[in-house]
């Protein structure tokens, strides 16, 4: 069996030993970067994050996550205690601290506080947000493409854990992550309520079929900013693409696969559920829509 691996590999590097983490206004090393464990947080995954990824000085994209961030708390109902400014503010001393250009990824983390009491009501967290930064180098090093195995873990309704929340709360991601690794492959593919491909545990899933892009229509996905883009991008260049309703049988047929992310951009899908997509590797859509996604990063980033 070949190697397992992530959509989040990154190459090794030990300048991250040495970083400075972002703790409550603080810059702390990595061994002392520490929050309570009264943290509802750590308690109880109550909180928001962000992923943002930096290159030549400029956070990618950087509007739209500050605005997922803030919608994301409000729907909560937790109060940040900085405005936008200040946690743009924060980003960046962090990256001015730890000498960061270009390929680094940051965690940008909110969580309600500390506790009163080790339980759930959110009138026990009295202390105010906790906010933490994590930002390390990180270049992605994929050296195949990702193979997927189709889980019983659902993205479910949003009366249940709204999928768009970008909460801490993700077992049922994790969860979905395990059952991939114990059928052999290195993520899960999952589906919505109604049985439809929907995203992976980690990332927005797309298909092509004879030159045209399909992803799902959003309803029971994290909506995401590299999503977003590529859709986005398709539509400027004649791409067709389909936020649609589509089952497993179009997708086992499909010419290519790919998933979308802050970290990895555009990543190939090789095999689902031990069914080779296309011929197993980069196909030519997904390399055109790489190329275009890095031209908008240079613009983005100019």
């Amino acid at each position: 069996m070949t190697e397992k691996m992530s959509t989040h590999q990154a190459e090794n590097d030990a300048r991250n030993e040495n970083i400075l983490i972002y703790v409550d206004g603080e810059l702390k090393p990595r061994a002392q970067a520490t929050v309570s464990v009264y943290d509802s947080g750590f308690m109880l995954g109550d909180g928001v994050w962000e992923g943002l990824r930096l290159y030549q000085g400029t956070w990618a994209f950087l509007d739209e996550h500050m605005d997922r961030l803030f919608e994301a708390a409000k729907a909560i109902d937790l109060d940040i205690g900085m405005d936008r400014d200040g946690v743009i503010a924060a980003l960046r001393e962090t990256q001015q601290a730890n000498g960061m250009q270009t390929d680094t990824h940051a965690r940008l983390m909110v969580t309600r506080g500390i506790k009163m009491r080790p339980f759930q009501h959110p009138s026990l967290s009295r202390s105010g947000p906790t906010v933490v930064i994590i930002m390390e180098h990180s270049r992605p090093q994929l050296p195949r493409p990702i193979r997927l195995a189709t889980v019983p873990h659902l993205r479910g309704l949003p009366m249940t854990q709204d999928p768009k929340l970008n909460s801490h709360s993700k077992l049922n991601c994790i969860l979905a992550c395990i059952a991939a690794e114990k059928a052999g492959a290195d993520e899960a593919l999952m589906l919505d309520v109604n049985g439809f491909v929907n995203t992976t545990n980690a990332c927005n899933f797309f298909i092509v079929r004879k030159g045209e892009v399909w992803t799902s229509t959003g309803d029971y996905c994290m909506n995401g900013i590299t999503r977003q883009k590529v859709i986005d991008l398709c539509r400027a260049d004649g791409i067709p693409v389909h936020e649609r309703n589509y089952s497993l049988v179009d997708t086992y047929g499909a010419d290519e696969a790919f998933l979308t992310g802050t970290f990895g951009a555009q990543t190939p899908v090789g095999s689902i559920d031990g069914r080779t997509i296309g011929d197993g590797q980069l196909g030519p859509v997904t390399k055109r829509i790489r190329a275009l996604y890095k031209g908008l990063i240079e613009k983005e980033c100019a």
